[in-house]
């Protein structure tokens, strides 16, 4: 599937719904003679390298012939201020209650205008790396910010004439996406800057904000939505696929930023038996019709919190945001990782991070894997009920982590965000029927996977993986969960459930009344635009009402 980027004439009519007046103040913006196009990574490089506030480490960038980028290249560095994090309270949704269109379009006119005395540059990249699915999108900063140019061509995938899987795909009636950013950008109404998403029409705004992460975000939400409409499952996790010597097993896990996605994605068999490949660590569609999965980026984006200087996974390096630079012994410029200037210090990896990198994957989903941050849960737990699967991912408990620049709420609280995904832009018992299926029709199995802490003690990285491994090599043997139906655990030391104490019992009864609430809050809020089915909130009821009956048989 392509996008649509040139219209015929006849074809350029109000009647047509490729246009809004949104898309139409957007699009336009690129034709301006303040505008120059960057066709080539190297020509982005040299305008990052030259930018006032770039550092250039005397870290060589590996891959750079396939990477197409000078052979001496070096690992760029910019950092943003004292925003590091995506604002999620400056998005305004198209289409959803209070964002009205007509407003946001004047305010974007004025907004261009204001900005046409400034040089911009813009580029075009492909979105979604196999014919099945990929879309085209054109981005367009001011000069200042061409380091972020540079990223957006490195993270997703540069057009060019190279990419026959775009040209041999079917068209698919939707435009190019189309996104303006000006971080310099002020309004006395918006301080926290404004993010406008037009999702039926494919385009965006990035108003007042430096953060890269935004115009990667604004670009996956606009073409998970696309996705969404044609056939597909949008998916905001990480996905791989164990090849073992007599048999295979493809997983995929759903969690926020800082939740451990990228680590359980990305991590090699512990018993080094097999390969794995991987598919992607943030953003991929499943097709609703054979279950095959796309990646739709070839770069990861990735936290370097995790990443010391002397580790492996600096070498695959191609730019860095929000870290500190030092001399090494050698004198020469090197990173300050491990957020030690900031919180959520990033950078761009290039897709030779991961030696068995795939873009596509034929075969359907094993296991889906749920990552929370739920001390009510032990580290791995088992449903076999597929609509109560959908209620859990559909009310998935986790904490915010310094990727987010949270506004009016505790970093370390717990929350819901349904699916893991904080980037939908259509109603949420969509997503919810979508998964529900997945789980039905093509018996995919259901795990949650709690990477925070439980009884107390914080579950380690390296006892997440060994569970997944279990399940991977057929070893795990789960155990039922107290009297709740449908739910089983993994046995593992140090954190077995105890449905002999009140006290546990009434933390479980809670997080699960939390989930309830959410689940009943979504039939008003916002005119009941993400209200659940119905049998949602039942299944949720029928957990409570077990465990109130265990309990009170407790007390006899």
């Amino acid at each position: 599937m392509s996008s649509i980027e040139r219209i015929p004439r006849n074809d350029i009519t109000q009647k047509n719904p490729l246009f809004s007046n949104i898309r139409s103040v957007i699009e336009t913006a690129f034709y301006a003679d303040n505008v120059t196009k960057i066709r080539h990574l190297t020509d982005a490089y040299a305008l990052a390298k030259a930018n006032p506030g770039t550092i250039t480490t005397d870290l060589d960038v590996a891959f750079t012939n396939e990477l197409q980028l000078p052979t001496d290249a070096k690992v760029l560095v910019t950092n943003d201020g004292k925003i590091v994090g995506r604002t999620a309270a400056a998005r305004r949704i198209i289409g959803q209650k209070g964002n009205n269109q007509n407003f946001y379009s004047e305010l974007l006119r004025e907004a261009i205008f204001q900005a046409r005395k400034k040089t911009f540059y813009s580029g075009e990249v492909i979105v979604g790396l196999d014919k099945s699915f990929t879309i085209k999108s054109h981005l367009m900063v001011p000069e200042d910010y061409s380091p972020n140019l540079y990223s957006y061509l490195l993270n997703f995938q540069i057009s060019d004439a190279k990419q026959l899987f775009y040209q041999q795909s079917n068209m698919i009636d939707t435009g190019d996406i189309f996104i303006f950013a000006d971080p310099d950008w002020q309004h006395p109404d918006f301080p926290d800057g404004l993010v406008i998403i037009d999702p039926l029409h494919n385009c965006a705004a990035i108003l007042g904000l430096r953060y890269f992460g935004e115009l990667k975000k604004a670009t996956l939400t606009l073409a998970w939505a696309t996705a969404h409409r044609n056939g597909f499952i949008a998916c905001h996790g990480g996905m791989k696929r164990y090849l073992l010597s007599d048999s295979s097993y493809t997983m995929a896990a759903f969690g926020l930023s800082g939740s451990g996605k990228s680590t359980i994605t990305l991590a090699k068999p512990k018993n080094g038996q097999g390969q794995v490949q991987v598919l992607h660590d943030d953003a991929f569609v499943i097709s609703k019709q054979n279950g095959s999965t796309t990646a739709l980026e070839p770069a990861y984006f990735d936290k370097t919190q995790d990443y010391p200087m002397a580790s492996e996974a600096i070498k695959y390096i191609v730019t860095a945001q929000n870290v500190g630079v030092t001399l090494d012994e050698e004198n020469k410029k090197v990173l300050v990782t491990e957020d030690i200037r900031n919180g959520n210090g990033r950078s761009i990896k290039s897709r030779y991070a991961t030696p068995n990198r795939v873009d596509h994957i034929a075969e359907k989903i094993d296991g889906l894997f749920w990552i929370m941050k739920d001390d009510s849960l032990p580290p791995l737990i088992k449903i076999t009920d597929p609509a109560l699967a959908a209620v859990f991912g559909a009310t998935l408990a986790t904490k915010r982590s310094t990727a987010e620049n949270v506004i009016g709420e505790v970093n370390n609280q717990l929350v819901i965000e349904p699916f893991a995904n904080p980037f939908r832009c259509y109603p949420l018992q969509e997503d919810y029927q979508d998964f529900k299926a997945l789980f039905e029709k093509q018996t995919t199995d259901c795990y949650i996977l709690n990477t925070g802490e439980y009884k107390g003690q914080d579950i380690t990285p390296e006892e997440t993986l060994t569970s997944i491994e279990k399940i991977i090599t057929g070893v795990a043997e789960f155990k039922p969960f107290g009297p709740l139906k449908q739910i089983s655990y993994l046995p593992i030391d140090r954190y077995e459930p105890d449905f002999d104490s009140h006290h546990y019992l009434l933390l479980l009864m809670t997080r699960l009344e939390a989930r309830l609430a959410f689940v009943q809050s979504r039939k008003s809020e916002n005119d009941g635009y993400d209200r659940l089915p119905n049998e949602a909130e039942q299944l949720l009821l029928q957990l409570l009402d077990q465990l109130h009956n265990y309990k009170e048989n407790l007390n006899i």
